[in-house]
């Protein structure tokens, strides 16, 4: 690794706030992967029909080389604060600015509709919630609120909040996966009596790998801590690797039992598959069980992403392109600005955008937030490969080449799906980015 490439990344987190260890960042990937988008994903891909299946098999690929990349980064700059210094070593500061911007959007975003959603289910609970009209964003409000207060008392107690909320998320994801090997061995003729009739086309299956995708952003969450994680040349890559094929091994599944199970016009038209599945199978007494679990899964992934929109506002300020003010820490090593800023942006978007996303939130949330993770997917794995042909990691041996390989297989994963994305979406990523011009102009100025 030569000199002046190991001036390019800013200092991390100091020892003392490595907190992270290898379960706790396994259940950040898991946990902010499998947030409440999985239980209305099988509707989603149903229109699709059978191409969903190539399309997840072409995803979890994909999605490995992308995780085998974030691993191999982590491994070559065990010091550096994640895709961030990644992405500026191999580009420069202006590309990195760029991309992590359209990735910090993203992240408050999405954890002001997971917050929407969430209120969806209590409701379930707390039917007085749909009494008046304000009482539901309040209640979204209480809950972005509290994970913020939650992050602010440091990452040791969210990171054991996310092991615990992954764990029990994982019930619900189990039990249909039982029930579904439990109807495979007892009325097998149940998964061919209602296959889709969706011819094959790969249109098909661009348009379903994009939505899978959107099902599978979170790859990287082990990597955007890295200040704050114990070992990290170690801990990120497998906790990256361990927690991709978990989660993608959950997403498969849970997405194909309802699609050979449940007729396709009915799926598609589902506002809760998974309960549905239940219902036709075990009795629909257990709709409000699964709706306790679909809560569960909301406040894990909730939970985990405000760490992860925190470390990301940090990372922004430690390289000097945020006040220096947001990457100040407590004496719990939280970044308190950082998430009080970043849970004002949440609150006001989702205030504004309530009613709206009441009706459409997850369709803007896979239209936005998979096109605004694009950008740092596309440099960091194109920026894993540019640095491995200036010799900076590693050198050509077989190992170092398959590194390589896989980075450059990540981009082209990249460059398959944007296809698939639409010109909407990606003139959305473009306006994403072209609001951050002005504050990295600002952050320039700021520094000479």
């Amino acid at each position: 690794m030569n000199t002046e490439a190991s001036q390019t990344a800013a200092p991390a987190a100091t020892p003392q706030a490595r907190v992270l260890g290898f379960w706790m960042c396994t259940a950040l990937v898991v946990g902010n992967i499998i947030g409440i988008g999985i239980f209305v994903m099988p509707a989603a891909l149903a229109p699709f029909g059978l191409n969903a299946i190539t399309a997840w098999a072409i995803t979890v690929v994909g999605c490995l080389f992308l995780a085998l990349t974030f691993a191999n980064l982590a491994r070559s700059y065990p010091h550096d604060d994640g895709p961030y210094a990644y992405t500026r070593r191999a580009f420069g500061e202006g590309t990195a600015f760029i991309a992590m911007w359209c990735y910090w959007v993203s992240t408050w975003v999405t954890n002001a509709v997971i917050a929407i959603g969430l209120v969806g289910y209590v409701s379930i609970f707390v039917p007085a919630l749909n009494a008046e009209p304000w009482l539901k964003p309040l209640t979204a409000l209480a809950f972005l609120w509290f994970f913020v207060v939650v992050n602010v008392f440091g990452a040791r107690g969210a990171g054991w909040m996310q092991l615990s909320t992954t764990l029990l998320k994982l019930v619900p994801q189990a039990a249909i996966i039982v029930l579904g090997l439990w109807i495979l061995f007892n009325q097998p003729a149940a998964y061919v009596a209602h296959l889709p009739t969706t011819p094959a086309s790969l249109h098909a299956v661009i348009g379903a790998s994009t939505i899978a995708l959107f099902a599978m952003l979170g790859v990287e969450c082990a990597a955007i801590p890295a200040g704050l994680v114990h070992d990290p040349a170690h801990t990120i890559p497998r906790a990256t690797i361990v927690g991709t094929l978990i989660a993608a091994s959950i997403c498969v599944c849970i997405s194909i039992v309802p699609m050979l199970l449940i007729p396709q016009a009915e799926l598609a038209a589902s506002n809760a598959p998974f309960a549905d599945l239940i219902a036709r199978y075990v009795g629909s007494g257990y709709g409000k069980v699964l709706a306790a679990f679909v809560v569960v899964s909301g406040l894990g992934a909730l939970n985990g992403w405000t760490l992860i929109v925190g470390e990301v506002t940090q990372s922004f300020a430690r390289h000097g392109n945020f006040p220096a003010g947001l990457g100040k820490v407590n004496r719990h090593a939280a970044p308190v600005r950082a998430f009080l800023l970043t849970g004002l942006v949440a609150s006001i978007m989702m205030m504004m955008n309530y009613n709206e996303s009441m009706a459409s939130g997850f369709a803007f949330l896979s239209v936005v937030v998979t096109a605004a993770n694009l950008p740092i997917y596309f440099t960091c794995s194109l920026g894993a490969f540019v640095l491995w042909r200036r010799g900076e990691i590693g050198q050509l041996d077989r190992r170092a080449l398959s590194w390589a390989l896989f980075a450059l297989l990540a981009f082209i994963y990249c460059a398959f799906v944007s296809i698939g994305i639409g010109l909407q979406s990606l003139l959305w990523a473009l306006g994403l980015g072209a609001m951050g011009i002005p504050v990295y102009l600002w952050s320039r100025r700021a520094r000479q």
